[in-house]
């Protein structure tokens, strides 16, 4: 079994937007893309770390926990020996109580990049290799959330430009989600249950390239 970590936030984690629901395995992203590597044979299992509200490297001045760096490297000690870890953060970078840009939050995904690669992991274990995915850019929030991203689709313009440098940078794996998924209309942030098909199987495609022959 190859075992695959997943790093993200709540479009990863499969909220519905504007609720506090979340769609089942099968029906999110990360479910959607383990279930058609194990169509093609290929026996992984998705790890999903997913936290709604993570940043890359900050804190959430309301929340606890949220600064994504934080424990990043236990938790690859705890999943080891992984295969391949995919890190899919930077929505919330954008909120309203931060000024950051594009740049900023794409270096915060390389702090995240290094953190992986020094993780204490047993000496016969593998540094795994890493998939950086930029999330689909955001638009106009509605909704009750409009008030956290009110301005976000202005401060994320450029993000998966500034992805790519930073994974090119870094000999990381890159995917941008937003040329296969966007937004829901909804609010604006998340993903609706179908733009979850489209980016689970697509990155299936681009995963199944990466992962070594599976050997019992």
């Amino acid at each position: 079994m190859q075992h695959i970590l997943l790093y993200g936030d709540s479009l990863s984690w499969g909220i519905i937007p504007e609720t506090r629901r979340r769609l089942s395995f099968d029906e999110r992203w990360p479910g959607v893309m383990e279930n058609a590597l194990n169509a093609e044979g290929r026996r992984v299992r998705v790890v999903e770390d997913c936290l709604n509200g993570r940043r890359t490297v900050w804190e959430d001045p309301f929340k606890p926990g949220r600064k994504g760096i934080d424990g990043l490297a236990q938790r690859i000690e705890i999943h080891s020996p992984l295969t391949l870890v995919i890190l899919m953060l930077g929505t919330n970078d954008f909120q309203s109580m931060h000024p950051h840009n594009a740049w900023h939050s794409a270096q915060g995904v390389g702090a995240l990049v290094n953190a992986i690669r020094q993780a204490p992991i047993e000496p016969d274990m593998p540094v795994p290799p890493i998939l950086i995915v930029a999330p689909p850019p955001q638009e106009e929030p509605r909704g009750a959330i409009a008030p956290k991203f009110v301005g976000g689709d202005r401060k994320c313009i450029g993000l998966a430009a500034a992805c790519r440098e930073v994974a090119d940078m870094l000999g990381c794996h890159y995917f941008d989600a937003g040329t296969v998924a966007s937004v829901s209309p909804v609010d604006g942030v998340h993903l609706d249950v179908d733009q979850h098909t489209r980016l689970g199987e697509a990155v299936a495609k681009m995963v199944a390239g990466l992962l070594p022959a599976f050997r019992p």
